[in-house]
């Protein structure tokens, strides 16, 4: 299977899906680069901001130079809505795709809300593994129903401590 997806557990910190994820990337990224592949994707990073203030958070598209995209925007005291700006969200998708062709392996942030309702990194999943690349990712709780109609039987879940293995045999730098 070319798709590996993971969730956390409730006692897990809010974020610690995404520290993962960051902690993977760069694992990996040397592990490929000494045999000459390469890493594509994009990892979300949390910026605490203080205690009651929620963090803002941004998109770091993997092998680009150019700074992280801020994909949350403020809403203001006491707003309950959701603080994605998918514009933000979209132009991370953007930068992330003239990146794939050739990549060994591609790391992609979540398949959050965005990606259930069919936008976000959905087209992109869909793509690397048709190109028979490897894809992981997080897969919050939330949108399990909706990835598992996505994916189909074509996704294998694997433990959180067994990221790093699976990647590294599926893009064939072991």
């Amino acid at each position: 299977m070319m798709l590996a997806w993971f969730t956390t557990t409730d006692d897990c910190a809010p974020g610690h899906a995404d520290r993962l994820l960051e902690d993977l990337a760069r694992r990996l990224e040397p592990a490929l680069a000494r045999r000459g592949l390469a890493l594509a994707g994009a990892v979300q990073r949390n910026l605490d901001l203080g205690p009651d203030i929620p963090c803002d958070m941004e998109m770091v598209v993997l092998g680009c130079d150019g700074p992280p995209l801020r994909i949350s925007q403020s809403l203001g005291p006491g707003a309950q809505g959701c603080r994605l700006d998918t514009g933000a969200l979209e132009q991370a998708v953007a930068r992330t795709a003239p990146r794939l062709p050739g990549a060994a392996l591609v790391i992609i942030p979540k398949f959050g809300r965005q990606e259930a309702m069919g936008r976000g990194f959905r087209d992109l999943i869909g793509r690397a593994v048709a190109e028979g690349q490897p894809v992981v990712t997080y897969v919050p709780r939330q949108q399990a129903a909706a990835f598992a109609d996505f994916a189909g039987d074509l996704a294998q879940r694997v433990e959180p401590e067994d990221l790093c293995d699976w990647c590294l045999d599926r893009a064939g730098a072991q």
